[in-house]
Order: C-alpha cells, then sequence, then structure tokens
C-alpha cells in the first residue's frame, strides 16, 4: 500500500517513475523506481540488469528493520548492494542512529553523515481523559514537561470511579461488553468536545479490529458532514467502486460503508477490502473525514496526519496478554497529530480506565522510542542464493549483518562484566558455611518432593470435584510454569518467616471463586483448567512490572490473609489449577456478586478468621478418604516430605539466630555463581561468528534434503527452492520433487498452496471433505519428514508444532474460489474478516507465480503451465482489483 502510494505522489512530480511490488510492475526502466524491499533483494540475488545502473538508493521508515519477520530483508539488502551504491536511510525514530551509520561506513567502506532534528514542526500537547471523567487534563504541554498535579487528578478521578473501573477491568480478564458501553459514551464525549472546538480530523487508535468497528457503529447519531460533503463523499465512493463487478457492489462491507462515511465517520484496519482502504484514506487526505477509528498498522505504513490522535487504551493486547503500550509505540502512533503547516499544535488524547503510576506514564509520554535492534536471521533459500553465487558465502553475509556488528560491540562491556560478578560473589561471607549449605540442600530436596506431591493432589481427576466457590485453599506465591522447570536458574530460597513450616514459605490461603476447563486435549491430552481465586495482593512496587508482564498474576503479588495494609487489596485473580497447593476442608460463605471492594474484604477477612481459629492449621482434604488417591508411592512421598522436615527442624542452623542473614547470603552467593556462568557463556558466544552453530545445522539439513551435494554444490532442487521466498522453502521444494503437485487437479493445488501461505487460526471454518483431508494430511506427512530431518540436525525445533503451522482454514475457501464462487458466497462460509482473506488470496496467487517460475528454471513445462493455469484461475473479481492509486 504504501509504495503505490509512494508511486502516485512521486509520479504527479517527476514524470519517468516506476513501480515494482509483488503483485504490479510498471515502467521498469525508469529512472526512478519505486520497490519493495524484497524486489530488490531478489533482484540482488538475481543479478538483474537495474543492479548495474543503479546510482542511489533510499530506504524509507528504516525503522522497519526491527520488524521479527521481515527486517532481515532489509539488512540483507543493505548488505548485499555493492560499494558505488550512495544511500539514503529516511527515518522518524531511531535513538541509535550513530551505531546504525558506523555499520553503514564499516560495511561499505563510505562515510554516512546524520541529519537530525529533535524539533517537530508542530507541537504536541498531551492530554489524560480519565474514565466516566468529565474532561480532560494536560499531563505534558508544548515544552515536553510532564505535569504532575494534573496527572494526579485525573488519576483520582478514576479511583473515585473506582467500583466501576474496577469492574470494567475485572471484566476485561472475562470480555464481556460491561466496559464496552462507557468505554463508547467516553468516545462520545471525547468526540463532541473535539468537534465543537474545530481540533478534528481526528484518528482514534483502537487496538483490535473488532474495537474499530464497535466503536464507529455505536456512534449512530454522529452526523459531521453538511449536504455539500455528503454529496462529494458519494461520488467520490461510487467512483472507486466503479471498477467492481455488480455482485461485489452488494457486499456487505461495500454497501454498508458509505452510511458511515456520510456522517463524517470511518474505520482503517487490515480486515478491510484493500479497495475500501484506500478510498477512505482518499477522503481522509481530503478532509471529509472527521473521525477515523484505525488500529496502529495505520501510524506505521501511511503518511496520514490529523490534528488530534486518541488512545482508547493505554494497554494493549500483544499475543500473551495485556501490557502499558511501550513509549515507541507511543511516540509512532501519537506523531501521527498535528499537520505540518495547517495546525498550530497537535492533540494527543489518552483516555485512561484504571490507575497508572506516574513513573510508567512518564516514561510512556517523554520515553525514548524503541532502539533499532537487528532482527536478523538465518533462512534456508538466503543460504541457498549465497551458495549459488560465486565468491560469496553465507558467513559473510553474516559477518556484516548490523546483528554481528552489534554483537561485536557488546564485548568489551560482557568481559568487565565477568570481573565485576567474580568480585561481587568472592565479597560474599556466610558464617558457618559448610552447615548453611547442608540446610539448603534439605531444603532443596523438601520443595522438589512437595512439587511432586502437587503434581498428584492438582491431577483434574482428584482435584475437580472439590473446587466449590467458597472453599479454602491454600495457594502458591509463583506460578508453577516458573518453577517446575527447576535447574540451577532459577533459585528460590525463601527467607522463613519464624514460626512457618518448612516448605510452606511461598504459599498463601485464599478462596476459591469458580473454576473452568480451558481447552483440553493439549499435547499430553489432559484437559487444563483455571481457578478463580481470591487473595489479599499488592500491586509489585517496582514500577516496572507492569510493562514488561505478560499476564495479570505477575502485576499483583500475593499476601497472606491476615497483612492488612493500605496498599493491599483483594482480587480475584485466575491461577492455573497447578498452582494450588493444597485444599481445604472448610467452605466459607461466598457473596453473589464481589465487584463491590466491601464484598471482597469482608470475604478475605473471613478466611483471615478461619486460620486464627484453628492456629495448628486449617484442616485439609484428606488424601486417601476424599481425593481417592490410592497409590502406594504417593504415600512414601509423605513419609519421605515429613522426614525432612523434621531433619530441617533439628537441624543446627534452623536454631541460629542469624538464620535469615545466613539464608540470603546463601542465597545471594549462589545468584551469582549462576550469573557468572551466564555470563562466561554470553561471552563466549559474542568472541565468534554468532550463528555459526545454526548455520552449520542448516546445512547440514540443506544436504540431507538433497538442496545441495556433499561438497556444497546446489542442486536442482535447491536452485528451486531459491525462488521460493516467501513461503516455507523446504516442505514447497519436497511437494515439487515427490510429484504431489502433479497428481491433484488445479482446484486442489491452489488450495494445497493455500496450506503454505496461511499460518493463522481461526475459529469457525468449513469442514474439510474427504478427498481435501487426503490432501492435507498428506501434506503434514511431508512437512513432518521434513521437520524429523532438522531435529536429527539438532536444530530447536518441535516437530508437531513445525507440523501445525501448516493450517487448512482456507483450503474450502480457495476450491470454492476456483470453481468461480462469488467473493459475497465465500465470506458465507469463515468469519473471517474480507480484508484477511483476500491479503490471503493474493498472497496465494504471488506464490502460484513464484512456482511457475522455479518450474520454469529446471525445466518442468508440464507444472510450470499448470501452475500459470491456476494464477490465472484465482486472479478475477474484488479481489484483484486495482489500486486506485495506481
Amino acid at each position: 500500500a504504501l509504495s503505490n502510494q509512494k508511486y502516485r505522489e512521486l509520479k504527479e512530480e517527476f514524470e519517468d517513475v516506476g513501480l515494482m511490488t509483488g503483485d504490479v510492475v510498471i515502467n521498469p526502466s525508469a529512472s526512478c523506481l519505486v520497490m519493495t524491499t524484497e524486489v530488490l533483494r531478489s533482484m540482488l540475488y538475481r543479478g538483474g540488469e537495474v543492479m548495474r545502473e543503479v546510482g542511489w538508493v533510499i530506504y524509507d521508515e528504516i525503522h522497519y528493520m526491527r520488524d521479527s519477520e521481515r527486517g532481515v530483508v532489509w539488512e540483507e539488502s543493505i548488505v548485499l548492494l555493492p560499494d558505488m551504491v550512495k544511500y539514503v536511510f529516511l527515518s522518524a525514530t531511531i535513538p541509535n542512529a550513530r551505531e546504525f551509520a558506523e555499520w553503514v561506513c564499516k560495511t561499505h567502506n563510505q562515510p554516512c553523515h546524520i541529519v537530525y532534528t529533535d524539533f517537530r514542526p508542530t507541537p504536541l500537547e498531551h492530554y489524560v481523559f480519565p474514565a466516566n471523567g468529565e474532561g480532560i487534563f494536560l499531563v505534558m504541554d508544548r515544552q515536553s514537561k510532564f505535569r504532575d498535579s494534573n496527572f494526579e487528578q485525573a488519576v483520582t478521578v478514576i479511583a473515585d470511579g473506582g467500583g466501576a473501573a474496577a469492574a470494567r477491568v475485572a471484566n476485561r480478564a472475562r470480555g464481556d461488553d460491561g466496559k464496552k458501553e462507557a468505554v463508547n459514551q467516553d468516545i462520545f464525549k471525547i468526540i463532541r468536545m473535539v468537534v465543537e472546538r474545530n481540533y478534528d480530523p481526528v484518528i482514534v487508535f483502537a487496538f483490535n479490529k473488532h474495537e474499530c468497528e464497535k466503536m464507529a457503529n455505536s456512534l449512530h447519531k454522529v452526523d459531521l458532514c453538511d449536504e455539500d460533503e455528503k454529496k462529494l463523499i458519494d461520488t467520490i465512493y461510487w467512483n472507486a467502486m466503479d471498477s467492481l463487478s455488480d455482485e461485489d457492489k452488494r457486499l456487505p462491507q461495500v454497501a454498508n460503508l458509505p452510511n458511515l462515511l456520510r456522517r463524517g465517520l470511518g474505520v482503517h484496519h487490515s480486515g478491510l477490502l484493500p479497495i475500501l482502504k484506500e478510498v477512505i484514506e482518499i477522503l481522509f487526505q481530503e478532509g471529509l473525514i472527521k473521525v477515523l477509528f484505525a488500529t496502529e498498522t495505520m501510524s506505521v505504513g501511511l503518511n496520514m496526519p490529523a490534528r488530534t490522535v486518541v488512545f482508547c487504551s493505554p494497554r494493549k493486547f500483544d499475543g500473551a496478554g495485556f501490557r502499558w503500550i511501550t513509549s515507541g509505540e507511543y511516540i509512532q502512533m501519537s506523531g501521527r497529530a498535528g499537520r505540518r503547516g495547517k495546525d498550530d499544535r497537535g492533540l494527543v488524547i489518552l483516555m485512561m480506565d484504571e490507575r497508572m503510576d506516574p513513573p510508567v506514564a512518564k516514561n510512556m509520554l517523554h520515553g525514548q522510542s524503541d532502539t533499532l535492534d537487528s532482527a536478523f536471521h538465518l533462512n534456508y533459500a538466503m543460504i541457498l542464493n549465497l551458495m549459488r553465487v560465486e565468491g560469496a558465502e553465507p558467513e559473510s553475509l553474516i559477518q556484516s549483518s548490523f546483528a554481528q556488528f552489534q554483537n561485536d560491540r557488546a564485548l568489551p562491556g560482557l568481559e568487565a562484566k565477568i570481573v565485576e560478578i567474580q568480585k561481587d560473589r568472592d565479597a560474599v561471607k556466610i558464617h558457618d558455611e559448610d552447615s548453611v549449605d547442608e540446610y539448603v540442600k534439605l531444603k532443596d530436596g523438601l520443595d522438589t518432593m512437595i512439587r511432586e506431591r502437587r503434581v498428584v493432589t492438582n491431577t483434574p481427576t482428584h482435584a475437580v470435584p472439590f473446587l466449590q466457590p467458597g472453599r479454602l485453599v491454600r495457594v502458591c506465591t509463583k506460578s508453577p510454569s516458573i518453577s517446575s522447570t527447576y535447574d540451577e536458574e532459577d533459585d528460590s530460597i525463601r527467607i522463613p518467616v519464624p514460626g512457618t513450616e518448612p516448605g510452606e514459605e511461598d504459599v498463601v490461603w485464599g478462596m476459591i471463586v469458580s473454576f473452568e476447563r480451558i481447552g483440553g486435549g493439549g499435547k499430553s491430552g489432559k484437559a487444563a483448567y483455571g481457578v478463580d481465586v481470591l487473595v489479599r495482593t499488592r500491586e509489585n512496587s517496582d514500577g516496572k512490572t507492569p510493562l514488561s508482564s505478560k499476564s495479570k498474576n505477575d502485576r499483583y503479588e500475593f499476601l497472606n490473609a491476615n497483612e492488612e495494609d493500605d496498599s493491599s487489596e483483594p482480587r480475584v485473580i485466575r491461577v492455573p489449577l497447578e498452582q494450588l497447593d493444597v485444599l481445604s476442608s472448610v467452605r466459607v460463605y461466598l457473596p453473589k456478586d464481589l465487584h463491590p471492594r466491601e464484598a471482597r474484604d469482608q470475604c478475605i477477612s473471613s478466611v483471615g478468621e478461619v486460620i486464627k481459629r484453628f492456629p495448628d492449621g486449617v484442616p485439609v482434604l484428606d488424601a486417601t478418604r476424599d481425593l481417592k488417591i490410592d497409590s502406594e508411592n504417593f504415600f512414601k512421598l509423605l513419609k519421605r516430605i515429613d522426614g525432612i522436615k523434621s531433619m530441617m527442624k533439628k537441624h543446627p542452623v534452623a536454631s541460629s539466630e542469624r538464620l535469615v542473614e545466613q539464608l540470603s547470603a546463601h542465597k545471594r552467593k549462589r545468584e551469582l555463581s549462576i550469573a557468572l556462568k551466564q555470563a562466561k557463556k554470553n561471552a563466549k558466544a559474542a568472541a565468534g561468528l554468532i550463528m555459526r552453530n545454526e548455520l552449520k545445522q542448516m546445512r547440514r539439513v540443506l544436504k540431507r534434503l538433497g538442496h545441495t551435494s556433499a561438497d556444497g554444490v546446489v542442486q536442482t532442487k535447491g536452485r528451486v527452492a531459491c525462488e521460493l521466498a516467501s513461503v516455507d522453502e523446504l516442505v514447497t521444494a519436497e511437494l515439487i520433487f515427490n510429484g504431489m503437485f502433479k497428481e491433484v487437479d488445479v482446484d486442489m493445488l491452489v488450495a494445497l498452496v493455500s496450506c503454505l501461505v496461511w499460518r493463522e487460526k481461526s475459529r469457525n471454518t468449513p469442514k474439510l471433505s474427504e478427498e481435501t483431508a487426503e490432501v492435507f494430511s498428506r501434506l503434514k506427512d511431508v512437512a513432518r519428514k521434513v521437520g524429523k530431518q532438522m531435529m536429527e540436525c539438532r536444530m530447536s525445533v518441535d516437530v508437531e508444532e513445525y507440523v501445525e503451522g501448516f493450517r487448512s482454514e482456507l483450503m474450502e475457501i480457495m476450491l470454492a474460489w476456483c470453481k468461480g464462487n462469488k467473493f459475497a458466497e465465500i465470506m458465507k462460509m469463515t468469519d473471517l474478516f474480507e480484508g484477511s482473506i483476500v491479503r490471503a488470496i493474493r498472497r496465494v496467487e504471488e506464490v502460484l507465480r513464484q512456482l511457475s517460475d522455479a518450474c520454469r528454471v529446471i525445466g518442468e513445462t508440464e507444472l510450470q503451465e499448470k501452475f500459470t493455469i491456476a494464477s490465472e484461475k484465482v486472479k478475477r473479481d474484488i479481489v484483484f482489483v486495482a489500486s486506485l492509486f495506481l
């Protein structure tokens, strides 16, 4: 999309401009070419005509190099370009530009100047809008001064709406709509305010596609356009849709959008049909869309500034959990506010619906943008391509990569660190070291056994019948997944509180609220359960955790039911079943609604009461009678646990008054020894070529699968794999050479290719017919064979996971598409967004073209024709309608 836009802009300015992307080639002999980095890379490997004549290469948005998937393409192309070429790198945000420039100098033996400015032509003002609040608070002014008092005020508004906000945060975990209503009202308030004061156009950033749609649709009362604008919008929209067939004009997305657009509202996310995205971009640039709801892709890829930017939440979901937005993301998105030459200032409004500590906020608003770190990684096509070219070796590419450069820069620091850690470790003195050591060894043994006991008692068959609401339960403060991978690295000697039993230092009492089965039959075939437990918690004091922590559990530390202080609050936390320590036989009354704070306080104090009433320990469920465990070994284990406990109690160290300091010194020394080991390992790894072993293993895989000969010459199969840059080159080459592509008919061939392209999971997809399922299972067998070879070559690959990466969701959809079904009919087969499907079909078509080229390389004319026919079949209707910018 960006290339098309750039081409359009440059074409208007300079006549002689060409465009080369995966989909389109226009005027490839022009003196100025706009192209994607992928095209540049493949030209460099194939040695095209253009490459001999190129004088300047301009990389726009160079910070894309940190993209984990595609960043490596940029790095590769920079290294492979010849030294005579001159470069320009453009970027809004790179704090370590100097480091990058030094790398360019080193790689190409030419000076590289850094031209930078911190000056923003239109200054920004940052506001906070607290949930349920009435107005906005200025928290950072144009001079980038943070105003603490205003921020505090905003936070108090959130705290006052405490009940509602807490309920909403609790709802977010369950994903229901209690909070949607409130957010939509807040959005409505903000938009009304912004429009009344003429601060439009506005971009509202939401963090997922559904949220964008929901917000836009919730504003059904808003109308921001007058009659003339409405006419203009209609004209532009339907002119753009002219190239669609009448069938396609009736698609729900196409037919419903004008209803939003005519009121001056728009949405922009990857689920839209590409042509609709372009119309919206054009309307927004013309100022006809006053409020645009977008996902963050828009801030990265398109140059579409507005006057005001609104964030609808300071947290975003990154696949693992909710986290605060990083300062880099914040800068990138808020940078869309303030149009140069039109506005005297840009406004950024951050909607907040939960407490945020000032340091976190300051860091987000003030912070540095993310440094540009290399995302370099090897792939097979890269290695084969380099082996094909005479005088080029994969090693030399790695040696010149930015990753290697950054790695070499870090070496002196690592060596200094080793010396420092050694000094620290030797400085730790422990009183009576040997017996402390002995005591700690007992403690470790006890921990391991207790862990074994938990594995048995937490087996769903034993435990689940007792997970009733109101039952008291003892919970481990750390999730078992962290501690069960028990090696020296994770070392937990907790300092015992006087009067606790050995082995009970890291557990607290709480109360079960509910439980549910989450997914079942994972790899081991066991179902997983999540238990909601009410425990007393405190937000982790180091302001850092909420940012980096993936889950709610790491954000809070668990406290004992009786430890009351101002900073603690009873919260309902979801923990995995494995994190329970023991279930009690006591149950107490649990109120229906735990949203109000009083209810939770009351419950936790009744837990405290129970603990006080049983000074010898709360009664627990009996293993044989209640949990029905009858294994000999389990009871031996319990005896051994008791034995060790009594040994620990009798141990001389246990009664020493300096026990706490002895243990903490021991713990410190142990941590330093581990750190030292790690530091030595890091320094050793950094001294040589990075990814050395990986390269060795990958070469071994290529030899075994017959892509290269024993002495490293690229064979026919390897020449095919070189052509396949955008899919798994090993599996695809296998499919060509084992005749599978030859056996299936053209429609099935397209369906098969879709498995190589599509990587996302989706919920309800059409069931595979027998024939399709059979083809898919054969594909999986090929993938399994390739995965096993990788594993045998010692690569860190999980074979089943690798096989699962090939997904069948699109197969039936592609079959229907090839049989000539209309796009609307296809959309009925799935719950995916239209845009995602269009993108997938376009990728499939691109891969079919690559496959056809690959067959041409090895003279497989029959297969080549088959792929070409398939590509023609796929290319039709709304999916391949030309871009409006071309």
